[in-house]
């Protein structure tokens, strides 16, 4: 198995991810070979809650523009973990 911290790679902090932190629900950028299974493991062993459901999406790239030079942003993997009734992950520790 994969080191913990190895699969989640950062917090995703957007108004809509912090919307659904009222319903339990914390979205993660995870690495893009990680399953459901490893990322639901990784982040009741990173900060010790019981994951219920976990959903997955790869994020495409998008068509951006550097002067004249046409490129691509790059693709990653987003996960929204659900947590148990009563559980919280506390992104901002300390403020």
């Amino acid at each position: 198995m994969k080191d913990p911290r190895e699969v989640i790679i950062r917090p995703i902090i957007t108004e809509h991810s912090y919307d659904m932190m009222s319903r339990n629900v914390y979205t993660f950028e995870v690495a893009k070979d990680a399953n459901k299974i490893e990322i639901g493991k990784a982040v009741e062993e990173i900060f010790k809650v019981k994951v219920v459901k976990v959903n997955t999406l790869n994020v495409k790239p998008k068509p951006k523009r550097v002067r004249q030079q046409p490129g691509l942003t790059r693709s990653w993997k987003k996960a929204m973990v659900t947590v148990a009734e009563g559980d919280t992950i506390e992104l901002f520790a300390g403020n």
